[in-house]
């Protein structure tokens, strides 16, 4: 049994430097020195195992079991998801079906700030309340890149969509999990988190604009972006107060789109945006948005690789449908060595705690797999054969060859900082804030995600650290442990694994640079106004923290 050391030089200052040191080379590498995300990752992953040993003295071959274990864990379930979903747009791209639907969009709106409500607020949403683990991101950055947007657009939009509806995504995962590692209310932790994300529902859409065209051009559309972002907050507020986590994305996003493409039939902005942000206006892109009926028989070929995707999705995101899957056959396979080895000590935990270290091999109730069998049904209706789409999936496997290397890194990393404890030394750093903690133990979530790039392994992994240190600084540790998820989704924008996964999606590997310099603003921004809206439930509206 290995206990972890949260400071071991005795120094906390000294201690929290240097288990920063795998976070600074890791994002250093990529936002600073343009270094290939597949290189930095392999060097933040030497770090990671170099400060693990060195300074934190966990033996050398836990430190590798936890490296492969994470690597493991990167591929499958992770990396199979952007795989799979690549494999569908470019089966749709080269029978030009992705054309139509461009045009097809056009019958929504022909303006491309509304395009891109629709698609990576709206559509996204859906996506992440169905399947999560970047399937959103995948999806809606492969779409606007085919709608003609830039790749830095597509991938950096598509990442800032993509956060209030993160804690409620794949089912509610993330809150489900949140439960479970502090012992409390399953409901009294969604209805907490469905009284802090909703204001950000409304103001995401409205931001997600803005980083767009800029403040001006974004108050030209101000009605179907507020259209856009009472129709999610408000159900994204009843489901999750009233019902409990599983369902709430699905029924915000399915309300949203629903309220926005009607709206859209009696609105009409009075200066269309059919160019991209500086482009000539008779250079609208990559192809004109040309209405059309939704009627039209290649309307509806064009959609139904996607509408077919939503089904599978869905469909492999029900318990039930996981649970007789992993029935037919799913291994459960302990990491001998590192399995039960790791003990967490306090203050992270209220009690010492052995760390698990099984690896589910699922790869029949996979969300990835789903996918698969929907990019498979998909090629045969758009006229593949089985050898064309057996050639397609193997130059999709060499397309994303090395962004499957850096996704297995960067889980590496996550699983390397997780069992040698030197993410719950950050953590301890923002705890240690006396009154301020409210704001600062926000911040925490935010860092979780940012370093395991997953709202749920950061509620798993400061969950328990909330809890206790909330209450003994006599804080609502049901307010502290929602705000761990809460502030915890505006890090997604910013976690490695997320970006690669949109430079993947965009084609734009290599450029990961450029992703992280155009969201880190808006994710530090938003996570500080997450941190102040909690710091005001806990001391200036203190009912808003209430169960109803």
């Amino acid at each position: 049994m290995w206990s972890q050391v949260y400071d071991p030089f005795s120094d906390m200052a000294l201690s929290t430097a240097v288990a920063a040191i795998p976070v600074v080379v890791l994002l250093g590498a990529i936002g600073l020195f343009e270094v290939r995300a597949h290189v930095a990752a392999l060097l933040g992953l030497v770090a990671a195992v170099a400060v693990a040993v060195l300074a934190y003295g966990m033996p050398a071959h836990m430190v590798g079991l936890a490296a492969a274990y994470g690597a493991a864990f990167g591929l499958l379930p992770i990396g199979w998801i952007i795989l799979n979903v690549i494999f569908l747009y470019r089966l749709t791209s080269e029978t030009g079906e992705f054309a139509v639907l461009q045009r097809s969009i056009g019958a929504i709106s022909d303006d491309r700030r509304l395009q891109l409500l629709f698609i990576a607020f709206c559509l996204g949403a859906f996506f992440e309340g169905a399947a999560g683990f970047g399937t959103p991101v995948a999806v809606t950055a492969a779409m606007l890149i085919g709608l003609g947007f830039s790749p830095l657009a597509a991938s950096g939009l598509s990442l800032i969509a993509n956060t209030a509806p993160v804690a409620f995504g794949a089912l509610g995962t993330p809150v489900i999990a949140l439960a479970a590692v502090t012992g409390l209310d399953l409901h009294d932790l969604s209805g907490m988190i469905g009284r802090q994300l909703p204001f950000f529902s409304l103001i995401v859409p409205f931001w997600l604009v803005w980083a767009f065209v800029g403040f001006r051009r974004m108050l030209e559309v101000w009605p179907p972006v507020l259209v856009a972002g009472v129709s999610f907050a408000v159900p994204q507020y009843l489901v999750s107060n009233f019902h409990g986590p599983w369902l709430v994305d699905i029924v915000a996003a399915i309300v949203s789109m629903a309220c926005l493409a009607v709206f859209l039939r009696l609105w009409r902005p009075a200066t269309p945006m059919t160019a991209m942000p500086g482009a000539p206006p008779e250079s609208p892109g990559l192809a004109a948005p040309e209405p059309a009926s939704p009627g039209n028989p290649a309307i509806r070929r064009a959609w139904t690789p996607w509408l077919v995707l939503s089904a599978f999705v869905f469909l492999w995101g029900t318990p039930q449908v996981r649970a007789g899957l992993d029935g037919i056959w799913a291994a459960k396979i302990p990491v001998t060595g590192l399995n039960g080895l790791v003990q967490k000590m306090p203050p992270v935990v209220a009690s010492p705690h052995v760390e698990a270290a099984v690896y589910t091999f699922n790869p029949l109730s996979a969300t990835g797999t789903g996918i698969l069998f929907a990019a498979i049904v998909s090629g045969f209706f758009l006229g593949y054969g089985p050898s064309g789409l057996l050639r397609m999936y193997g130059r999709t496997i060499w397309l994303v060859r090395y962004s499957l290397i850096t996704i297995a890194c960067m889980l590496a990393i996550g699983f390397v900082t997780r069992y040698s404890g030197t993410d719950a030394t950050l953590g301890l750093a923002l705890a240690n804030t006396g009154w301020l903690y409210p704001f600062f133990g926000t911040l925490i979530g935010w860092l979780g995600v940012a370093l395991t790039g997953s709202d749920t392994a950061s509620n798993v992994l400061f969950g328990g650290l909330q809890r206790v240190t909330s209450e003994q600084l006599g804080v609502n540790p049901v307010l502290m442990a929602a705000a761990n998820s809460s502030g915890g989704v505006m890090g997604k924008m910013i976690d490695a694994q997320s970006i690669v996964v949109a430079s993947t999606a965009t084609r734009w590997y290599g450029h990961e640079g450029s992703i992280l310099r155009f969201v880190f603003f808006h994710s530090v921004a938003l996570a500080v106004l997450v941190g102040l809206l909690v710091m005001g439930q806990a001391y200036v509206w203190p009912l808003t923290r209430l169960v109803p």
